[in-house]
């Protein structure tokens, strides 16, 4: 037997047109050549809807309530590392039994997905009201003083850095071709650290640290390119010199050095987050010199 749904809309408007012409269910059936309880269907409808059209279904019905979608969202902006399989176990505690997909798909329509956490830095609520104190003390200075700065920082290249790709096309059970595969060494291949500077014209001198760096290395570097990169940066007298507080660069001798020197110092806070716009020049280096792709240090130094 044909369902009512599949039979044509002209079909479903004669159902009707003989309806209303006074005739029975059962001598329309018998005109059309249709079941008899499918002309009482299409009469049903259209009485209801006062339409022959098929009308979009309901859909099937959803399993999570509105309180436990509302639930969902609240356990998970308290406590956002909450897994789902967590999530299903709290609803079938209180007689609500999904799946732990059917919680993760209920989440990412409510606009709430699962992400990687960025990794901060573990602060104390001193480090806290230090960092909000030190933001307060530095939002209102004009772009003529940050101009006037001098950013520096070191950093380590490395020959298998992690701006290698990460990722290829491959298909299934072709992991271990060695077209798919990234290459690795023993402690990383080799790599080199770098001392570097810049202001807001233009880059400072780099230098390559040789060996491990200490605090008298570190005097010594400062001492061969600082102030010939504010010369060549043109930064002027009122020039300001920045560093982060690693145990380097806040020892008790470098302190001293810096003291003689008269430097103006830019205050930086305890656990702070990379504020230095370095960073930045750092990630852009990094990438030039992946693409160039060294087969050993003396080549990645030669491409820094």
């Amino acid at each position: 037997m044909v369902k009512s749904r599949e039979w044509s809309r002209k079909t479903r408007e004669e159902v009707i047109t003989l309806h209303r012409k006074g005739n029975g269910y059962k001598k329309i059936a018998k005109m059309l050549n249709i079941p008899r309880e499918t002309i009482g269907s299409i009469i049903r409808k259209f009485k209801a809807k006062g339409t022959v059209e098929m009308l979009p279904g309901r859909g099937r019905k959803k399993m999570l309530s509105s309180n436990a979608v509302r639930y969902l969202k609240r356990r998970v902006e308290k406590s956002p590392h909450a897994t789902a399989e967590e999530l299903r176990k709290d609803l079938s505690d209180v007689g609500t039994e999904v799946s732990a997909q059917t919680i993760r798909r209920t989440l990412r329509n409510e606009g709430l997905h699962a992400r990687t956490p960025r990794r901060t830095p573990l602060l104390s609520p001193k480090n806290k009201k230090s960092r909000l104190q030190y933001a307060k003390s530095q939002v209102d200075k004009p772009q003529k003083f940050w101009d006037s700065v001098l950013w520096t920082d070191e950093t380590k290249l490395e020959l298998f850095g992690p701006m290698d790709q990460r990722y290829v096309w491959r298909r299934k059970n072709k992991a271990y071709e060695e077209k798919n595969t990234l290459p690795t060494v023993k402690h990383g291949g080799g790599s080199i650290m770098l001392w570097g500077c810049f202001a807001s014209a233009c880059t400072g001198k780099l230098q390559r640290v040789q060996g491990t760096m200490n605090s008298l290395q570190y005097q010594e570097i400062l001492d061969d390119n600082v102030m010939q990169s504010v010369t060549n940066l043109r930064l002027g007298r009122r020039w300001t010199f920045q560093q982060d507080n690693d145990p380097k660069h806040t020892s008790k001798s470098t302190r001293a050095r810096l003291q003689t020197k008269g430097w103006n110092i830019l205050e930086w806070p305890s656990q702070s987050p990379d504020l230095n716009p370095i960073e930045n020049l750092w990630w852009d280096l990094k990438k030039a010199v992946a693409v160039r792709k060294p087969k050993n240090v003396t080549e990645l130094e030669a491409f820094a």
